[in-house]
């Protein structure tokens, strides 16, 4: 019933798309229902939640009092006055066809506003059944804040790489330059094999979120701690990616380093620190580093490869649904705009910081789904509400916001797409 008051009322955006003509009495065989179409509110416990069932009947069998009109006077009861049932309905006179086009309004999911819980990123404590993987997860976030801090005093050895280059000849400063850059590559290489145990981590976090019986949304209300999980694994990336773009020491120091193993090797001359980083680790950590986001890039491949494997398996069994990865990321997207926009969850947190964590998380899962699902994030047929996530960022302060919407620009995959509506591009200029 509340997604028919939505429609009547054109609080909502997307709405099905046919005329539900009310007064027209001319039909296709000439066949009429006499229907009263409501909404039962059930009473659950004590707890102040309610239960809404749709409900028809035929008019005669409403007894007085049971509905209400008209329909624009119609508002739930608060919860603590609900008996333990109450039923609103209006009776209406409808063809078979008009009652169809009514039943797709009071029962279209997309009308939905998205999954609406508070989840609990400060404070969520894993229960018995989320502990095992929740050890594993910790065991590879707890090393995170150390990455962030190497990689934000990251200072490079530009001028020394210059001086060598520019004096070849130079042994002094050739040492010079080589014993300024070996112990930078050591720490590039500890931040690289710490994105690998992050993919490998991401993978089993998120079989455990998304495997029946429970929906993605169930999941996540149910196992807040691995959500919770989730979200730092995501705010640890954009951040990560951050810092590495505003350093672009990295790649001329690997560069210098790779010329210098190569120079080695036609020389004949071996070093210690080629045992240490040798040329294929050389070259795998080259493609990581070339990424302008690279935690994302491995995000974005651990989730691709997990959803490759889930459709391999589904063409043998159905336990894990393909659609349970990418419905994850955006229930987690409509969790998190939903806590921004609403100032009863906002005013929960307890630390200033916990607004920014949630507004970057819901960032990463957008630009993360984005990057997985065929069709984009920016797709009319995406199930995050884009329009609404870029409003609850641009009513935040402008420099506060400036490098998530910077991300959505620059990060994403599909922005770009002819089939991005119009508006939402705009939003982004």
């Amino acid at each position: 019933m509340g997604n028919l008051l939505k429609v009547l009322t054109r609080d909502i955006e997307n709405c099905p798309h046919f005329f539900l003509d009310f007064e027209s009495k001319s039909v296709g065989g000439g066949v009429e229902v006499s229907v009263c179409v409501g909404v039962r509110w059930e009473r659950l416990g004590s707890a102040g939640q309610r239960r809404r069932t749709l409900v028809t009947s035929h008019p005669d069998d409403i007894t007085p009092g049971g509905f209400f009109s008209p329909l624009r006077d119609f508002s739930p009861p608060p919860v603590q006055k609900l008996p333990s049932t109450f039923i609103f309905a209006i009776p209406l006179s409808l063809s078979l066809n008009q009652m169809g086009n009514l039943l797709k309004v009071l029962t279209c999911t997309d009308l939905a506003q998205g999954p609406n819980f508070f989840l609990d990123f400060e404070n969520a404590q894993p229960t018995e059944g989320e502990r095992e993987v929740w050890k594993q997860v910790n065991a590879v976030l707890q090393d995170s804040d150390s990455i962030l801090t190497g990689l934000q005093s990251y200072k490079g050895a530009g001028q020394e790489i210059r001086d060598a280059i520019q004096k070849p000849n130079d042994a002094l400063l050739q040492d010079r330059a080589w014993n300024s850059v070996c112990p930078l590559v050591k720490k590039l290489k500890v931040f690289y094999s710490f994105s690998l145990r992050l993919e490998e981590t991401l993978q089993s976090l998120l079989e455990s979120l998304t495997c029946p019986p429970y929906t993605p949304t169930q999941h996540l209300e149910r196992e807040q701690a691995l959500a919770k999980q989730f979200a730092e694994i995501l705010h640890f990336t954009l951040r990560f990616d951050e810092l590495k773009m505003r350093s672009p020491a990295i790649q001329n120091d690997f560069s210098y380093y790779r010329r210098t193993i190569s120079r080695n090797r036609i020389n004949n001359k071996n070093l210690d620190m080629e045992k240490e980083v040798n040329n294929e680790m050389a070259n795998r950590m080259s493609l990581f580093y070339a990424e302008a986001t690279p935690m994302l890039k491995t995000l974005s491949n651990a989730t691709t490869n997990f959803v490759t494997e889930v459709r391999l398996k589904s063409l043998t069994n159905k336990t894990l649904p393909l659609e349970n990865t990418t419905d994850c990321l955006s229930t987690m997207a409509s969790v998190c705009k939903v806590m921004l926009e609403t100032p009863d969850y906002t005013s929960r947190f307890s630390r200033e910081d916990t607004l920014l964590f949630c507004m970057r998380v819901m960032v990463g899962v957008i630009i993360l789904y984005d990057h997985v699902h065929p069709n984009g994030a920016f797709n009319k047929s995406s199930k995050i509400d884009m329009k609404g996530c870029i409003k609850v960022l641009k009513d935040q302060p402008a420099d506060t916001v400036e490098g998530l919407l910077n991300a959505l620009k620059f990060t994403t995959k599909h922005l770009n797409d002819e089939s991005t509506p119009k508006n939402i591009r705009s939003m982004l200029q």
